[in-house]
């Protein structure tokens, strides 16, 4: 019994130990740390093989084009705002300066109709009485030739009437002619002085009081001036009225001429140097300068014209000052014309919109009043219609001949 006891014992002490044994290692491999995990490799799917077949796409409603995107487009890309080019302008060709009032000689119909017609209709009468001399007269000083000149006329033709007794109409339109063409004064020199200098272009300054179309005039003489063969700059020294340079600009650029302006309410004087100035370095043969507009009333202005004058002359002399009167203020425009003449030295006259005036006399009023001969004359609102005076087509438009 002892020893079945014994060996009881002993098995159950062998199976404990070994028990023992199995759970210490298995809370020794607990304790261990994990071993490091492998990365993980992702694999591209499978391609199919030949002869698989692909997996049946599913059912879309048909899109229109305008539904369907480009390939990468994300969005509409944002409309570009197209800038205009700006059109350039297209350099005219102007038509000859010289014979242009013998084209334009119709344009004086109503001076025709006033001043020539009316006194060949009063010289043809049967009786040349004081009353109808006196009607002559009146038809002369309504047409502003003047009271001195009319005076003159008025006495040549009675004593060169009685004379010669005449009463055919085509022996008085010839007396008549001949005395207005005196009165004209054919022999004053009506020449631009549009030569250049050695070391200076020539210098024309344009003046006149405000609405006498002084800025049309200078552009249409820069056309008169490429007509004859010059290279002209102009110079947009009016700067007191707006718009005035744009306005000089667009007639310079249809000519292909430079323009020099200046800031709005810019000194007139610092323009003209510097339009001088531009002459001289670009090699331009004449340069034509469009003063501000000035009231004769304003003495200020106009010594600021003087000014104008005397800083152009620090580069070379002025060629000519040319006095821009309107022919339809008549008498009012001789005032203007005096007080100009004051202030510069004016060499010649333009006289504008002589085509829509009865009084084709104030050429002569305006000569007899400053000395200085009218040499260009405005005959219509067509760019080449500013017309080199002649005296012979200017009375013989007058009287029909």
């Amino acid at each position: 019994m002892e020893i079945v006891i014994l060996v009881v014992v002993i098995a159950l002490v062998v199976v404990l130990g070994a028990g023992g044994l199995v759970i210490g290692s298995r809370r020794r491999k607990q304790q261990l740390p994990p071993p490091p995990s492998s990365p993980t490799i992702t694999r591209p799917p499978a391609e199919p093989h030949v002869g698989e077949e692909a997996e049946t796409p599913k059912e879309e409603s048909p899109r229109t084009i305008e539904e369907v995107g480009l390939p990468g487009a994300t969005a509409a890309p944002e409309a570009v705002e197209e800038v205009p080019v700006p059109e350039q302008p297209v350099i005219e060709q102007p038509e000859p300066a010289a014979g242009r009032l013998v084209r334009l000689r119709s344009r004086l119909s109503r001076s025709q109709n006033s001043l020539g017609k009316g006194l060949l209709t009063l010289l043809s009468r049967e009786r040349l009485d004081e009353d109808t001399w006196e009607e002559v007269e009146e038809t002369l000083l309504t047409a502003d030739v003047g009271v001195t000149p009319t005076q003159e006329l008025v006495d040549r033709l009675r004593t060169r009437v009685r004379v010669l007794g005449t009463r055919h109409p085509e022996e008085l339109r010839q007396l008549l002619r001949e005395e207005l063409l005196t009165l004209v004064d054919p022999t004053l020199d009506r020449a631009l002085k549009t030569d250049s200098h050695e070391e200076s272009p020539a210098v024309l300054l344009v003046v006149g009081v405000n609405g006498t179309g002084k800025t049309t005039t200078t552009g249409k003489l820069a056309r008169v001036l490429v007509a004859e063969g010059h290279s002209v700059l102009l110079g947009a020294a009016d700067t007191f009225r707006a718009a005035a340079a744009d306005q000089l600009q667009t007639w310079g650029e249809r000519v292909g001429a430079r323009t020099v302006r200046g800031p709005e309410g810019g000194d007139p004087a610092s323009i003209a140097f510097d339009a001088v100035k531009e002459g001289i370095a670009t090699g331009a043969d004449t340069v034509l300068i469009d003063t501000a507009g000035r009231l004769h009333t304003k003495t200020g202005l106009m010594d600021e014209l003087g000014k104008v004058k005397r800083v152009v002359e620090k580069h070379g002399p002025v060629d000519e000052v040319l006095l821009v009167l309107d022919a339809t203020t008549g008498q009012n425009g001789l005032v203007q014309a005096r007080v100009f003449a004051e202030v510069v030295d004016i060499t010649g006259i333009v006289l504008t919109k002589l085509d829509g005036t009865a009084k084709g006399g104030i050429v002569v009023a305006v000569q007899r009043e400053l000395g200085v001969p009218v040499k260009l004359i405005g005959l219509g609102e067509g760019a080449d219609d500013l017309a080199p005076f002649e005296p012979e087509a200017f009375v013989d438009a007058l009287i029909g001949g």
